[in-house]
């Protein structure tokens, strides 16, 4: 069996499939990332897609399933690289994919990943040397 492989960029993983996601792969990653994410504490998953040109109802769930179990977990999940086909067959199924972001592609996902609304919360000024201050209640 094949397996996708998951890279570790800075803070995030980053999995790119290219191969056809049968059931078997599809939960073999499911377990490969759920490893990755507490091995390396890593905050962010960006999955990309754009090779696919389909996703089925079963890959559609498992994608929401890596999400939920990212989150679990504290990592958050951007799926970038969705093709038009791909995403109206996924409102087609049904499929609304919760707690998973989309972005059109891998720069737009790191992007996202990297305004965490947390770390929005917890630094609000910039002192004189450009360092961010912490707010304490």
């Amino acid at each position: 069996m094949e397996r996708v492989p998951v890279l570790k960029i800075g803070d995030i993983l980053l999995v790119s499939i290219q191969i056809d996601m049968e059931d078997q792969v599809a939960l073999q990653l499911q377990e490969d990332l759920a490893e990755r994410i507490v091995a390396t504490g890593v905050h962010g998953v960006i999955i990309d897609i754009s090779a696919l040109d389909i996703v089925d109802s079963f890959v559609g769930r498992t994608l929401a399933t890596i999400a939920s179990v990212s989150r679990v977990l504290d990592a958050e999940t951007v799926v970038v690289g969705m093709r038009p086909a791909v995403a109206i067959t996924l409102v087609e199924l049904g499929l609304s994919l919760p707690g998973i972001r989309t972005a059109l592609n891998v720069e737009l996902g790191i992007e996202m990943l990297g305004s965490r609304p947390d770390d929005d919360e917890l630094f609000d000024d910039e002192d004189e040397s450009g360092a961010a201050a912490v707010t304490t209640p």
